[in-house]
């Protein structure tokens, strides 16, 4: 069944889980609210959920240049200790990221990080898409949303399927760190460079 946007965000402001997760809970549970609650608690997300209001104001800042030398990658991972910071499994989770960053060139954090007037250009473009298609105007929205969550998940870090592993989004992978190692981890920024671009990509942050 489709699961709608709003089915998301609803789930979302009661379990604090994350976007993917939460739509993926939904689909399991067919829409049904209560059961997707259940599914997160069963896989540990809503453990990991606790932590994640906590200050993760430790952690290192990672860089990964690409075979070749032509992209390299800054990325800054926070937790919530300078023991976690030196953990190994921490280690590699911020350098699997370096190393997705480089490959599949995200242009934000998360969802909410895209400007107003880029997502109001993406809307537009795809109603033009979806105009000569006959379907009434509130279906037309829905398409609309249902295709921005795939430039979501293209241009998102957070959202964007795994390099190593695409049967799961970044924040998939974050939220799992989280519920092994016991800590809150962030991912805070993020700076890309690429030989012979025409200008020097400005440093990602989210508002955290």
């Amino acid at each position: 069944m489709e699961i709608a946007a709003t089915q998301v965000k609803e789930l979302r402001l009661a379990t604090g889980a994350g976007f993917m997760d939460c739509k993926s809970a939904l689909e399991e549970a067919q829409g049904d609210m209560d059961r997707a609650v259940a599914v997160l608690r069963e896989r540990g997300i809503a453990k990991a959920d606790r932590k994640a209001g906590r200050t993760a104001a430790e952690g290192l800042v990672v860089a990964y240049i690409h075979p070749g030398g032509r992209i390299g990658v800054l990325l800054e991972l926070n937790c919530e200790s300078d023991f976690v910071a030196r953990n190994e499994q921490f280690q590699a989770l911020a350098k699997d990221l370096a190393m997705h960053v480089a490959a599949m060139n995200p242009l934000y954090l998360r969802p909410e990080d895209v400007p107003e007037a880029v997502l109001e250009e993406e809307r537009r473009i795809l109603r033009v898409q979806t105009a000569d298609s006959g379907k009434p105007d509130q279906v037309v929205e829905r398409i609309v949303q249902g295709r921005l969550q795939k430039f979501f998940s293209e241009t998102c870090l957070m959202n964007q399927p795994f390099v190593k592993e695409p049967e799961r989004a970044i924040e998939q992978v974050v939220t799992e760190a989280i519920s092994t190692i016991g800590e809150n981890i962030v991912v805070r920024r993020f700076c890309r460079y690429q030989l012979s671009e025409a200008s020097t990509k400005n440093e990602v942050a989210g508002d955290q």
